[in-house]
């Protein structure tokens, strides 16, 4: 670039601010003929138009927008009917479906989240068609998928879709129900450790806030408090099946630690672990790793190296035990006494060594 002469740069700099500082939505629809798609965004969960399109004989459209400065969600809507999409930042996402079922028949494509929303919809979708919309705030198998895909990324923009998210009138996660709004506060708390200055963040603060002053254990921050040991059995890297609660029993302090053994930092963090473990483990420290891995194969051949006890949670287990500790954000690390009590949660790395010297 440095060589080009001066009018083609210019040239180039002026084809690439048209193309690159945009976002895209296009796609076809089939049998759209005649019909208006209409861009929308959100404000306070109000939408409002930002472009419009009428459709040809071959469907096509091609709609661009300016990013908001963060990640947003989206729709597209063909008379009553929408499609829900994300944008990140100045990705290309593309819709294809049929105007006769467009918010049923449809595909969505074009970005990580764009993938993960279109999951979402096509599970709810498919929860709708066999047992009608009033079944999807109370189906446990279902909450515990979103749940999953919402941990994996609380501070998302796909986090908070799924936290929003009606069927008809009812919310799937309701802030009134306890165990929903735990899953609101580990949204709420990622938003605000992550996205302080996202304008959602306040309202999911206060939405978390509102809802658990009203319950009997009203807390005045959204940070996890101390709460009772909760049990879980999982397998070890052998295959062995062990409890939390067992481990608990023999008179140790244990740092109970939620990981993902492929995550960049994850062996530096290891290392780290092992020279605490070295030195307090003849005093009565044991370590409890348990692995938010998706390659289990890959976690066994890591997990045989380490001196600590290692656990997997299958991901169909993983969602009920980081909800059940308010895990938002991983590493996470707790601390149980020699009483087998959870005492306490330390999320700086450098201050473990101290805290679990406070209970050996």
């Amino acid at each position: 670039m440095k060589h080009l002469l001066p009018a083609a740069a210019a040239v180039i700099l002026i084809a690439t601010s048209c193309s690159d500082n945009h976002w895209k939505v296009g796609g076809a629809i089939a049998g759209g003929e005649g019909k208006t798609i209409v861009l929308e965004a959100s404000h306070n969960g109000n939408w409002y138009p930002l472009d419009s399109v009428l459709l040809d004989a071959s469907g096509k459209f091609d709609m661009a927008q300016t990013p908001s400065g963060y990640p947003d969600i989206y729709r597209l809507r063909i008379g009553g009917q929408s499609v829900y999409f994300p944008i990140d930042s100045i990705e290309s996402v593309t819709v294809t479906g049929s105007a006769g079922a467009f918010d049923t028949d449809y595909t969505l494509s074009g970005s990580a989240s764009a993938d993960a929303l279109f999951d979402v919809d096509k599970k709810i979708s498919a929860v709708v068609k066999e047992r009608g919309e009033r079944a999807v705030a109370t189906d446990s198998l279902l909450k515990r998928e979103l749940a999953g895909m919402l941990l994996g990324d609380p501070s998302g923009v796909v986090a908070y879709y799924i936290i929003n998210k009606k069927v008809g009138a009812t919310p799937i996660f309701n802030p009134a129900d306890k165990k929903d709004l735990k899953i609101i506060g580990a949204v709420a708390n990622a938003f605000v450790q992550h996205r302080p200055e996202d304008p959602r963040t306040a309202y999911l603060s206060s939405l978390f806030l509102s809802y658990r002053k009203r319950s009997v254990q009203a807390v005045d921050t959204i940070a996890v408090v101390e709460t009772p040991l909760i049990d879980f059995m999982l397998k070890d890297e052998n295959g062995s099946p062990r409890t939390l609660s067992e481990i608990a029993s023999h008179g140790k302090v244990v740092l109970l630690n939620f990981t993902v053994y492929d995550a960049e930092r994850s062996p530096e963090y290891n290392r780290q672990l092992a020279a605490i473990y070295n030195s307090l483990h003849d005093a009565g420290l044991d370590i409890v790793q348990v692995a938010i891995d998706d390659n289990q194969f890959d976690w066994v051949k890591s997990a045989r190296n380490l001196p600590w006890i290692t656990l997997y949670a299958p991901e169909l287990k993983r969602a009920e035990i980081l909800l059940g500790y308010n895990v938002g954000n991983l590493p996470a690390t707790f601390i149980i006494d020699r009483k087998g009590d959870l005492v306490e949660r330390v999320d700086d790395l450098s201050e473990i060594r101290a805290a679990v010297s406070r209970y050996l």
